[in-house]
């Protein structure tokens, strides 16, 4: 064994004879990282978990190189809409209207506008290439000739995109249109990285755009996003507002059960709020952003947190009861405490540096910052509160401050005491049998927990469409902002399903100039997987093939270059195709081509549509199969394949995290137990309740309908850490009791359960109730994740209370 009592005897030592050294000392390192809160910025959204996806690459690519119906390039606003008929005269003059109007606006740099308005002003007259143009063709126009337009544009790729998906071609009607606007806005942002939060530089455009649009008499909406971010990054705030406070009247509440002292109530607090500053003050320092993700990061550091100083707190009073003098009373107390969160310490660590090996990057800088976080909470609960706690008494002593609630928790012939004894009662009376039901009640709900949901979507982040009423009657300064994103995009859903929720698209990389390279697009289309709309064994495809074949049917000229040019007439051309890419975007079919090729004629994009009852996974796996068969380099890609990948990796991610986190705690029980006690066996006794907590928690999961998300991908490592919070300290004090007690198994439990049993309640019902409050945050993931941590330490309690002295009772019959 090492020698490590000499290192905590040094730390001793400055504990009780140079307190106020101590607590000085951390007060200036407080102020330090109290000055890293002001470079924090923010993160939020989907965009920053897709970052790595080859789906999500490719559709950035898209972005940036077409204009695709419901894509905003860098730079971009949508105008949305919506009336009895969108396509009625009037109603198309006045998208085109809005457009102009956002032009004439120096502020709104707009360098281009396209719409179905436009489209149809420009099948009237080609040469309407200028909003202006437009609305002028229009004006000027009959009812007849713009219904014969629309019927035109109609059979084109392009138009249908724009309107919504009832849209009847018999009557030439819709209900909702979409519009868009592009500006001049150097780090414009795109669809793909519309979640991210922060400053967005189109804010304060899309922001006066609406003042600017709601001039005109229509119902039309400016979405983009600087909207997005605006809000995602509200939402962050709006959510810590409303959670922060009632997380710290309940915890407060439970603390003032547990210290029963002001004063020291007042060190306990201050030590959980210096925990928060040293964290978040170092994420500032070093630069990392604050995502939504690490709004659970102050829920589990007070659940540590307020175990480690209810502990200490605790541990004290023992032996200040028995008129132990404070010094030798704390020394007492840090001598048992110090070892045993060291090893809570480490394994928490553990649990949530496991989530470092994630294919996710939000969830590895969550597992990181939280991990730091845990060792700022040893080192504040572990020196810092012991230290001012010692340092109070001598002022209390000195200048006459009685003190209150000496008496530490679960005492013996107390209520709590008697009823923390049923765990020790039933391994006294059978143990085995307690052991056999425990075995098969883990199997059991960790094989049901096998059928746990994945699931992300930008609905995890975003609050419900309708807040729910006690959100909304809050008063300032708790009230929440007003939030029309989630409203916009069921609205997006809704109405354009068939061409945004229902499609995939393939980027195609060339040169697209080879003779090859048309012929390759369309036969790529035969016979497609079953997850595509079918017609004639041929898939249900929009690309540039379509819009040479739709200018060939208006143009004679047009038709006889790609006559000249089909080897085997079959309407898709095979040679001299610079040429044709050239005569086609000189022509007024150039906008609709620039949607499926680029201008260098290097890349293109094909548009399918899908299967209404086609699952993601099936969608997913057939459009990388379909990208297989073209001869370029092609990717599959679009919303669904995105946000299925990432799914994938989250459930991925929280197995591998698991499997690492029991792993590497395993090893690190032993290790410790091996040289702080020589007794390696005794790291398996403090895992095994936590394997049963775990496989409880996710059992339940399953059972209360929550998936596996973004943030509770992360749970089952972090109830590994939070797990061995409750079993470590009921472990080391045991063993502590055992010595004293000359190695007398059930006297030693007794002792056991009345000395730290109560301090566990007390951590228990603090943090269960503190963490659970989460489930008030108006992000729908934050309250899943408030619920299953509360979950995870109400089961490590349970487990560690209930099942821990049976195991003790196997270990000795054992050894």
């Amino acid at each position: 064994m090492v020698d490590y009592q000499r290192y905590i005897d040094r730390i001793d030592e400055w504990i009780t004879e140079r307190p106020r050294t101590v607590v000085i000392a951390f007060v200036l390192l407080t102020i330090v990282f109290a000055g890293g809160l002001a470079n924090i910025s923010t993160d939020a959204g989907t965009s920053q978990f897709t970052e790595d996806s080859p789906a999500q690459a490719a559709l950035d690519d898209i972005d940036q190189e077409f204009s695709p119906s419901f894509s905003e390039g860098n730079g971009s606003t949508q105008l949305i809409q919506s009336g009895s008929n969108v396509l009625a005269k009037d109603e198309l003059l006045a998208m085109l209207e809005a457009q102009q109007r956002l032009e004439d606006h120096e502020s709104q740099r707009v360098v281009s506008a396209s719409s179905a308005a436009g489209i149809v002003a420009q099948t009237i007259d080609p040469n309407a290439t200028t909003v202006d143009a437009q609305i002028r063709t229009l004006e000027d126009a009959t009812q007849s000739e713009i219904e014969s337009a629309i019927r035109t544009a109609a059979a084109g790729p392009g138009f249908t995109g724009l309107v919504s998906n009832d849209f009847d071609r018999q009557s030439m009607s819709a209900s909702a249109t979409i519009g868009t606007v592009q500006h001049d806005v150097l780090g414009g942002v795109s669809t793909s990285s519309a979640g991210t939060g922060g400053s967005s530089p189109l804010l304060d455009i899309q922001t006066r755009g609406q003042e600017i649009v709601d001039s005109v008499d229509s119902d039309i909406r400016v979405f983009g996003s600087g909207i997005i971010s605006d809000e995602f990054t509200n939402i962050i705030f709006d959510s810590l507002v409303i959670v922060v406070p009632a997380a710290s009247l309940l915890i407060l509440v439970f603390l003032v059960f547990a210290y029963r002292d002001p004063i020291d109530l007042l060190l306990g607090v201050l030590a959980l709020v210096m925990a928060i500053i040293w964290t978040f003050g170092f994420t500032g320092l070093v630069g990392l952003p604050f995502s939504q993700l690490l709004i659970a990061v102050p829920p589990l550091l007070l659940a540590v947190g307020i175990d480690f100083g209810i502990h200490a707190i605790n541990r004290y009073r023992e032996e200040r009861v028995q008129d132990v003098g404070i010094s030798q009373s704390m020394r007492t107390a840090t001598d048992q405490l110090l070892v045993a969160f060291f090893i809570v310490t480490g394994t928490t660590v553990v649990g949530f540096a496991a989530n470092g090996i994630s294919g996710l990057g939000p969830i590895r800088q969550f597992g990181l910052i939280a991990a730091v976080g845990i060792v700022f909470t040893f080192l504040i609960f572990g020196i810092f509160l012991p230290a001012a706690k010692v340092w109070g008494d001598q002022l209390r002593i000195e200048y006459g401050i009685p003190e209150f609630g000496l008496s530490p928790l679960g005492e013996e012939g107390s209520i709590l005491g008697r009823i923390l004894m049923v765990g020790v009662g039933a391994a006294r009376r059978a143990p085995y049998v307690i052991l056999a039901l425990t075995v098969v009640l883990t199997v059991v709900s960790g094989a049901y927990a096998t059928g746990v949901d994945t699931s992300f979507s930008q609905d995890d982040f975003l609050p419900p469409e309708e807040l729910p009423g006690y959100v909304e009657d809050l008063p300032e300064p708790f009230a929440p902002g007003t939030y029309t994103v989630t409203d916009t995009t069921n609205f997006l859903e809704d109405r354009f399903s068939t061409t945004q929720g229902s499609s995939v698209t393939i980027y195609v990389e060339g040169p697209l100039r080879d003779d090859y390279a048309l012929e390759s697009i369309q036969r790529a289309n035969d016979d497609p997987p079953d997850a595509f709309v079918a017609s004639n064994r041929s898939a249900d495809a929009d690309s540039i093939v379509d819009v040479i074949g739709d200018y060939a049917a208006q143009s004679p000229e047009f038709a006889q270059l790609v006559a000249r040019n089909d080897a085997d007439a079959d309407g898709v051309p095979d040679d001299n195709l610079g040429e044709i890419y050239d005569a086609l975007l000189d022509s007024p079919f150039r906008a609709q081509a620039l949607q499926y090729i680029t201008e260098d004629y290097r890349s293109a994009q094909v548009v399918y549509s899908t299967e209404s009852d086609a699952s993601n996974d099936e969608i997913t796996r057939d459009a990388r199969a379909l990208a297989d068969r073209y001869r370029f380099s092609a990717t599959a890609t679009g919303q669904t394949l995105v946000l299925e990948a990432v799914s994938g990796t989250i459930l991925t991610s929280a197995i591998r995290s698991l499997v690492a986190a029991l792993v590497v705690t395993a090893i690190f029980l032993v290790a410790v137990y091996y040289v702080i006690e020589g007794r390696p066996s005794l790291g398996l006794v403090n895992l095994a309740p936590i394997v049963v907590s775990v496989a409880l928690l996710a059992g339940s999961m399953r059972l209360l309908g929550i998936p596996f998300n973004a943030l509770t991908a992360t749970i089952l490592s972090i109830a590994i850490g939070l797990g061995v919070d409750y079993s470590a300290h009921f472990v080391h004090r045991f063993i502590d009791e055992y010595h004293e007690l000359d190695e007398e198994l059930f006297p030693a439990l007794e002792e056991t359960v009345r000395g730290t049993g109560g301090a566990l309640t007390g951590s228990m019902l603090t943090t269960t109730t503190g963490i659970g409050v989460l489930a008030l945050a108006i992000t729908p993931i934050l309250g899943q994740f408030g619920l299953v941590v509360a979950l995870s330490i109400f089961f490590a309690y349970l487990t560690a209370m209930l099942v821990t002295p049976s195991v003790f009772v196997a270990w000795e019959a054992l050894t």
